[in-house]
């Protein structure tokens, strides 16, 4: 019982971590990678690697130097590896991510938090069961400087009471990225559950049917190279993409724990890459606050020009325009009021030294051997998965989606 309740081992702050990694596609070989290559400089090793397809695994294995599991349960029941690093297709991330803090185990899982509210809400209360245990959600702009310079900013009023914000994550390429991007959804046409050896792919493991993840269908290599275009396994650009926006945005402007929406609206649309895709390629949200603000976002892959990060008050405008820069403006009859704020300037540019503080491995490490706060925490990582999920939700049944914060469920909709 105590194993259930606690960390596997307890780390000083000069112990090495060793860590497990789950998932080892185009973002999990990536993290791989970088944890080998940083090993000896930060002390850490990768314990362990899984993989539900056996050529991801074997390469993982060389790469490591470490064994390998098709079943995740096997390498959580290892008492040697302190925390695991999750980067499977998203409709797995909440219950590897709870299964883990079961185990004893620190949690960096990728973006989004869950495939749906409802797992996002049991991962925040799993992770608040497991206090001693970390939980990062790899969001890695609310590791930048301008993130919580952009909190200081708005929290000392430098620009007023923000009225609203917007962002995008657009794109644009010849093939589509989530079709192509590198080697990360290049179809195998040798692979499938009834290849042998290198080709073998777990397909059962993958959908996760068996655990109430997705509908259990026939081997369809599309959907697993190119899980992202699917909304049984993925909530598209929104959940992929806009993650990235919107929990920088609710960190600046509520604080570390960010909030959750009133109210979400949607529109979009299939416009372009018509290839038997579920998701939209124009997408297009709106999220109304109870601390009186909005949030506009987009992301398409039909053009990559960009909206600025923006977050608009009453006396000026905020936009943080790069890791270490922010710029305030002051805006309209206001001016004097921004002014006063503001040494007397009516455009003021903020700058900051990346450091070390914008690694957010090196963030999640720190949390663990020193105690430092996670960037991404479970309460901003789930208020933000609502939103988002909220969102895709209200894209996909053309309705206005509005959130019981007393209750945590879709109200009305």
């Amino acid at each position: 019982m105590l194993s259930a309740w606690s960390p596997s081992r307890v780390l000083g702050a000069n112990d090495r971590v060793v860590i497990g990694c789950i998932g080892l596609g185009g973002m999990g070989s990536g993290h791989l990678g970088s944890l080998v290559k940083r090993g000896a400089q930060e002390n850490i090793q990768v314990g362990a690697v899984c993989d539900v397809y056996q050529k991801r695994l074997d390469e993982a294995m060389d790469i490591s130097k470490a064994p390998g599991f098709v079943d995740y349960r096997r390498l959580l029941e290892r008492k040697d590896i302190d925390a695991v690093l999750i980067a499977t297709p998203d409709h797995w991330h909440g219950k590897l991510t709870i299964d883990a803090l079961e185990a004893g185990k620190h949690v960096y899982c990728e973006k989004p938090m869950t495939h749906t509210v409802e797992q996002a809400i049991q991962v925040r209360n799993t992770a608040k069961r497991y206090p001693r245990q970390v939980v990062q959600i790899g969001v890695q702009g609310t590791s930048s400087p301008r993130t919580w310079k952009t909190r200081e900013l708005i929290q000392g009023g430098r620009i007023g009471k923000v009225t609203w914000a917007q962002g995008s994550y657009n794109r644009n390429a010849r093939v589509c990225l989530f079709n192509q991007n590198g080697q990360a959804y290049l179809i195998d046409p040798a692979a499938g559950p009834s290849a042998k050896g290198a080709d073998h792919i777990d397909w059962d493991m993958w959908l996760g049917h068996q655990f109430g993840l997705a509908p259990k269908i026939p081997y369809n290599p599309e959907h697993f190279f190119r899980f992202r275009k699917y909304w049984a396994y993925s909530g598209g650009v929104a959940t992929d993409l806009l993650y990235h926006k919107l929990a920088p945005l609710l960190i600046g402007i509520t604080g570390p724990n960010g909030e959750y929406p009133r109210r979400v609206n949607s529109s979009g649309g299939l416009y372009i890459e018509k290839d038997g895709r579920d998701i939209p390629d124009v997408f297009m949200m709106n999220a109304d606050y109870a601390s009186e603000f909005s949030v506009f976002l987009t992301s398409t892959l039909t053009n990559d020009t960009q909206l600025p990060d923006r977050i608009y008050g009453k006396y000026g405008t905020l936009e943080m325009e790069s890791d270490d820069s922010v710029s305030l403006k002051a805006n309209g009859d206001f001016t004097p009021e921004f002014s006063a704020r503001n040494g007397d300037q009516k455009a003021v540019e903020v700058k900051q030294p990346k450091g070390d503080g914008f690694d957010h491995k090196t963030n999640f490490l720190n949390a663990i051997r020193h105690g430092e706060k996670v960037n991404c925490n479970v309460d901003v990582a789930c208020a933000t998965m609502v939103a988002i999920k909220l969102a895709v939700d209200s894209y996909r049944t053309s309705k206005t989606m509005t959130w019981d914060s007393a209750s945590e469920r879709v109200v009305g909709a």
